[in-house]
């Protein structure tokens, strides 16, 4: 329990860290004051170019590939497992840093979920993101539809755990983009150009 306790801990405050607010203001810009004002990589793409975007989400989703790969570790309960792999997302959306005003948590979430299902799948689930990136190009929207279609293949292909695991990522997520999902109803959505 003890070691549960810990990770679940270290998930939150590791999934805290805003680094698509802290690498813009090292750049002298409030990324709450651009875009889509969160302090997702995407919107570091927008501020600063997709070179920092890539590299901010990157850091994301190692947030939450580290306690993933712990909890994979050091515990043995499945539902310990996924709470700790569901955290990260949890804190990079709700940061106690920024009043608890973050990003949308996609990539945390993924960085997790890659390590719980492993390389094969996580490359299968990978191009199912791309294709539907590439259809809709618009990155709210692919990540809204990519993660209630995983919560399916959860189901389909792992334990149950792991299609809890799923919906709770994909509903949290949801709630998140809930600012996207306004815009994309009034059709204002900004598509992303497929350029560096």
């Amino acid at each position: 329990m003890m070691n549960f306790i810990v990770l679940l801990i270290l998930g939150y405050f590791l999934g805290s860290i805003p680094f698509g607010f802290i690498i813009p203001k090292l750049k002298g810009i409030d990324i709450r004051e651009i875009g889509s004002k969160a302090t997702s990589a995407t919107n570091v793409a927008r501020a600063l170019g997709w070179k920092w975007g890539i590299f901010s989400a990157v850091l994301d989703i190692l947030k939450g590939a580290i306690p993933a790969y712990l909890s994979l570790n050091y515990l043995t309960n499945e539902w310990q497992i996924i709470s700790v792999a569901l955290i990260p997302a949890f804190g990079h959306i709700f940061p106690v840093w920024l009043k608890f005003k973050g990003g949308r948590g996609a990539g945390t979430f993924a960085g997790a979920a890659a390590v719980l299902i492993g390389p094969k799948f996580f490359f299968i689930f990978f191009i199912i993101w791309v294709l539907i990136l590439l259809a809709t190009k618009i990155m709210s929207l692919t990540n809204l539809l990519f993660f209630w279609i995983s919560s399916v293949l959860f189901l389909i292909f792992f334990p149950f755990h792991y299609f809890i695991y799923g919906i709770l990522g994909a509903s949290l997520i949801t709630f998140a983009l809930r600012e996207n999902i306004k815009r994309l109803r009034q059709g204002v959505e900004p598509k992303i150009p497929f350029k560096f």
